[in-house]
């Protein structure tokens, strides 16, 4: 196949690699890249208002679809705007492939205003940084960055790509073809130690994440610990976990360092899949970093760059294991009634959650009841915060409706978090996305009350109080939602939420549901 110029030659050889959607919000650098699009038809472009969003969205879409999107920057800025949620998707692991733009080559030495180091800030995030300098090897380029971005590992790649080079020509250039990775298995003689460990340890837990913690991944450690008495526990925030009946029965490891430690107390082996060791989110005073006590035996048996079922079904093997593991029962929840807090919340959400639900949580404080109230409702997806950078909920709700069109995408998203890229709601209602979003609205950084105390701070003063206050001036979602072409409606009870979320989830399109909580925690 031959092409006309380096924009056109990235988009062919992305589309014909699988890759054709791309979050976008481009500038004078990628115009030639916008161009092409006219010509390539099988990728679609969406538009964000911010790189944030497009980034989140991104990632959103990579978890979902377990295939990268792109997302196309703008320069250095761009790229900037858009690191908070490319470090998420790094923490995700989540296959993207970031494309920025750049100067032209000679444009870049004479220091023009929006010149900066693109390819160093693009090194503390990405798998691999290709920075294309002609116009025929831009398919190549891009070829080796989707190669990067799914790896194994898999994780956010970086194509910096010049103005002239997108410009030049291309004629005759070759699309560039992607290899076949394959995720391998780690020794056999590490997997029978491992086994053997189970087996022997007193206390054991098999800790899940990344591809472990879903689908038929998660059902066989589920087979794996019933038939050695290893506790199944997941990750505090894993990419992307099926819950709900009928999956194994899993705890997952808290976010308080306190309460993490007390989970892990008294093992003496554990075992990771996919997972880190645990450590605390922060530092704190007087606490020790790890959780795991010395002493623990650790083993890491299957990492990022392995194959995790394959892995797992080696060990369900050897085990010989046949019984089936303790599942979720289904529990049907009825309806909450009286005031709204965060376990009338959680109730309401458990009670109207369909089956094949795509769940995007960013609750945080307001969501400390959602993991046990939604146990045993029909099975889902849950895709969480995995690099603690808020403003992630609303763009990767974006990703999951494109990423899955035939399910409904729940985001809950907390206030604070949903003012970093609320613009995501515009996005929402150009492409008429499925999307029911409901915003926790307590009226404050809840979160940050409660590390107040945690890392021995204190406040005693009106000006630091203000700081972690969300009340003045107040927020109004149902407004911010309206004019950004998103129907919405605030909910003050238990029963008023319920009946808003059954009227959403019925009615395709964008909605918002503002659920007015208590201040601070509830």
């Amino acid at each position: 196949m031959t092409t006309a110029n380096g924009a056109r030659l990235l988009l062919d050889t992305l589309v014909n690699n699988g890759v054709d959607v791309c979050f976008a919000n481009p500038g004078t650098s990628e115009m030639h890249f916008v161009a092409a699009l006219d010509e390539v038809p099988a990728m679609r472009g969406i538009l964000a208002l911010f790189e944030g969003v497009a980034a989140g969205a991104a990632d959103g879409y990579g978890r979902v679809a377990d295939t990268p999107a792109a997302v196309l920057l703008h320069l250095g800025p761009g790229q900037g705007n858009a690191l908070a949620n490319l470090h998420n998707a790094r923490r995700a692991r989540t296959p993207v492939i970031s494309i920025v733009g750049e100067h032209a080559i000679d444009h870049v030495s004479l220091d023009a205003p929006l010149t900066s180091d693109i390819q160093g800030v693009a090194a503390t995030f990405s798998t691999e940084v290709i920075t294309s300098m002609s116009s025929a090897e831009v398919g190549r380029d891009a070829a080796s960055t989707i190669d990067a971005a799914v790896g194994p590992p898999s994780g956010v790649a970086t194509l910096v790509l010049p103005a002239d080079v997108s410009w030049g020509d291309a004629q005759g250039a070759a699309l560039g073809k992607c290899t076949s990775p394959t995720r391998s298995l780690p020794a056999a003689s590490t997997i029978e130690a491992a086994v053997a460990s189970l087996r022997a340890a007193e206390r054991p837990i098999l800790l899940v994440g990344g591809r472990a913690a879903r689908d038929a991944a998660l059902r066989l450690a589920g087979s794996v610990a019933a038939s050695t008495g290893a506790e199944l526990m997941v990750e505090t925030f894993p990419a992307i976990s099926t819950r709900g009946a009928g999956t194994p029965i899993v705890s997952r490891l808290s976010y308080l360092a306190e309460f993490a430690a007390m989970q892990l107390e008294g093992c003496d082996l554990l075992v990771t899949l996919d997972a880190q060791t645990p450590v605390s989110f922060f530092a704190y005073p007087g606490m020790d970093s790890k959780l795991v006590a010395s002493g623990t035996n650790v083993v890491a048996l299957a990492g990022p760059e392995h194959d995790a079922t394959a892995t797992l079904q080696a060990m369900v093997d050897l085990l010989g294991a046949t019984d089936p593991a303790p599942r979720n029962e289904a529990a049907p929840v009825a309806d909450p009634t009286g005031a709204l807090n965060g376990a009338s919340f959680a109730q309401a959400i458990a009670a109207t959650l369909t089956e094949g639900t795509v769940v995007v949580d960013e609750s945080n404080t307001g969501g400390i009841h959602l993991a046990s109230a939604t146990a045993g409702v029909p099975a889902h997806d849950w895709l969480s915060l995995t690099g603690g950078a808020i403003g992630y909920g609303l763009p990767a709700a974006v990703g999951a409706a494109i990423g899955r069109p035939d399910s409904k995408i729940l985001c809950l998203e907390s206030d604070g978090s949903a003012m970093y890229t609320i613009s995501a709601l515009w996005t929402m209602a150009r492409e008429q996305l499925d999307v029911t979003t409901v915003i926790l609205s307590n009226r404050s950084y809840a979160i940050l009350n409660l590390e107040l105390a945690r890392v021995g701070a204190t406040v005693e003063g009106s000006a630091a109080a203000s700081m972690l206050d969300l009340s003045s001036p107040e927020l109004d979602f149902v407004a911010l939602a309206r004019g950004m072409g998103v129907p919405g409606v605030r909910v003050e009870t238990a029963e008023e939420l319920t009946t808003a979320l059954r009227a959403s989830l019925a009615t395709p399109g964008p909605s918002l549901i503002e659920a007015m909580l208590p201040p601070g925690l509830s």
